[in-house]
């Protein structure tokens, strides 16, 4: 299989992702929405690549409604300073998000961060997970373990761009296929 073949894959397995575990009619994004963005392994102060890009994801997927809530989420992983935080201060700081932003600084798992987002959410009408497509997907099947009414306002948000980060989707697609076989 070529370096070609490799990358169309990986798209189309973000793409089919993106569609997949969301709550069983379709919803209008109207009203008060939560926004929920997965935090990354990050080292330093400074947003990693994978978090820059789930903080764009974010923004797209809050639109220009008021009524938004962007919830970031993740502890201390693999620094010092919780995901959360350094997620929120590049919403702020580099991509001018203006609107309400709350943060979940605890979680050290995928579990932990739709656990303990839950009580951020509960008076959303329309929820959506940032992250790459297989994550999100990973993240809504846990809401629905822990929370099948909030599920059932999992709406698809704007994370999957063709050709966005190319050539980390297929590492991307690996993985989260793997660890989604391992759900079942």
């Amino acid at each position: 299989m070529g370096t070609g073949s490799v990358l169309l894959w990986a798209e189309h397995v973000h793409a089919r992702a993106r569609t997949r575990r969301l709550g069983p009619t379709p919803r209008v994004r109207s009203g008060p929405g939560a926004v929920v963005v997965l935090g990354f392994a990050n080292r330093g102060m400074r947003a990693n690549v994978v978090n820059r890009w789930r903080a764009r994801m974010a923004v797209r997927s809050a639109g220009t409604s008021d009524a938004v809530t962007i919830i970031t989420s993740g502890g201390p992983v693999r620094g010092e300073a919780p995901e959360a935080s350094v997620l929120a201060q590049y919403l702020r700081d580099e991509l001018g998000w203006t609107g309400s932003l709350l943060q979940e600084t605890e979680s050290r798992s995928t579990w932990d961060n739709v656990r303990n987002i839950i009580p951020m959410i509960e008076s959303a009408e329309w929820i959506v997970f940032a992250s790459n497509s297989l994550h999100a997907e990973k993240a809504r099947e846990y809401l629905r373990r822990q929370r099948p009414d909030l599920a059932d306002r999992l709406v698809i948000g704007d994370e999957y761009r063709f050709g966005e980060m190319i050539l980390l989707k297929p590492l991307f697609a690996v993985v989260g296929l793997r660890k989604l076989r391992h759900l079942r």
